[in-house]
């Protein structure tokens, strides 16, 4: 069909120029005196039979060119597409303004040609500017959304709906769900195509681990929009001439105004540095976690020993973990703890005790 389309134009194309060449060519050549060929029907018939057959050796070639445009505009990302759409029509409408004086001057190859050479350069300027200022004019329509947003709260009272943005980590860790699951996590729950492909190329990994975690993220991810009672979006939005998914995830929260639901820690200094709202799942497993204090009494079980002399470690039940000072005597035993001190980071909490009968003694 495509073929069939090409070699259409070609004739068509032959035809026309042919009516409008071919006789200033028998002109040239002194050949204007032959009626027959110089008729405008059989002019045009002869330019496109010589495009025709001039569509034996180049249509392959268009063909090819063809697929690979369609190709490029198809993976293309929409708002890439109309940016650049914009910045050429632009750029068309200023060089058509410019050129109607041109058109007025009487020098041919000014009145002529260089309409023609602003129309390519402007058309060709205005796509280019379009296409790399996509970022801010995207930005400049998020914040008049924002702003037509925050009107229509102050005059309603209703409350704005919130983007929340998931990394890799935070997908593969799972809880997330089950935050989801429990209501605790409100808005719209955003999931970037980049961060798909990050966890598709995981899934294919030839390291098993790694496997094992890209496909555990994937069920978690389906988990979510099938099972879980929660609005679900996949953008399409990417950033090309960014490699790092971190950095995509800040851009992309800065753009929607979202915020970065992760558990990556170095991902939560950075978004704070650049002002990105973030919500650490670790911060929040903590915060929910029973709150101990220094002279609290508990049962634990030493299981191993620790990294100094006479230490014992023992875990509660959410997994945090209790250094017992001069426990190493009580591996595999059940014992009453006095806590001493408790160590809190956003990477966990560490909790250090002494033996019951050991703070008796003394």
């Amino acid at each position: 069909m495509l073929k069939r389309l090409v070699q259409a134009s070609f004739i068509i194309l032959g035809g026309t120029l042919g009516s409008f060449l071919i006789p200033d060519l028998l002109q040239l050549i002194n050949l204007d005196h032959l009626t027959l060929i110089n008729n405008p029907y059989v002019t045009a018939i002869l330019g496109a039979i010589l495009f025709y057959v001039l569509t034996f050796w180049a249509v392959d070639y268009i063909i090819e060119f063809v697929k690979w445009l369609e190709d490029r505009i198809v993976n293309a990302p929409l708002t890439d597409i109309l940016s650049g759409s914009l910045g050429l029509v632009l750029g068309l409408i200023v060089a058509f303004l410019m050129g109607i004086p041109l058109n007025s001057i009487e020098i041919p190859i000014i009145n002529t040609v260089a309409p023609i050479f602003l129309t390519i350069l402007l058309g060709y300027l205005g796509f280019q500017v379009g296409f790399k200022k996509r970022d801010e004019l995207t930005g400049l329509f998020m914040l008049n959304k924002n702003k037509k947003k925050d009107t229509e709260i102050e005059e309603t009272g209703i409350k704005r709906q919130s983007y929340k943005i998931l990394d890799t980590s935070v997908i593969i860790d799972g809880r997330i769900a089950d935050i989801c699951q429990t209501g605790f996590l409100d808005g719209v729950i955003i999931i970037p195509h980049f961060v798909l492909e990050e966890l598709q190329h995981i899934a294919d990994s030839s390291d098993t681990l790694k496997r094992t975690k890209g496909r555990r993220g994937l069920d978690i991810l389906n988990r979510i929009q099938k099972d879980i009672p929660v609005d679900v979006e996949i953008t399409e939005r990417d950033f090309e001439d960014i490699q790092e998914v971190d950095s995509k995830l800040v851009k992309l929260a800065k753009e929607m105004n979202g915020i970065v639901v992760t558990n990556d820690f170095n991902l939560n200094k950075v978004c704070e540095f650049q002002n990105v709202r973030v919500l650490n799942i670790n911060d929040l497993a903590n915060a929910v976690k029973p709150v101990v204090i220094p002279g609290e009494e508990m049962q634990v079980l030493v299981i191993k020993d620790g990294k100094e002399q006479k230490q014992g470690i023992a875990y509660l039940d959410d997994g945090t973990m209790i250094v017992v000072e001069e426990g190493r005597d009580y591996i595999g035993k059940q014992i009453e703890v006095i806590v001493t001190s408790v160590l809190q980071t956003s990477a966990g909490r560490m909790i250090f005790a002494k033996p019951k009968m050991i703070e008796k003694a003394l």
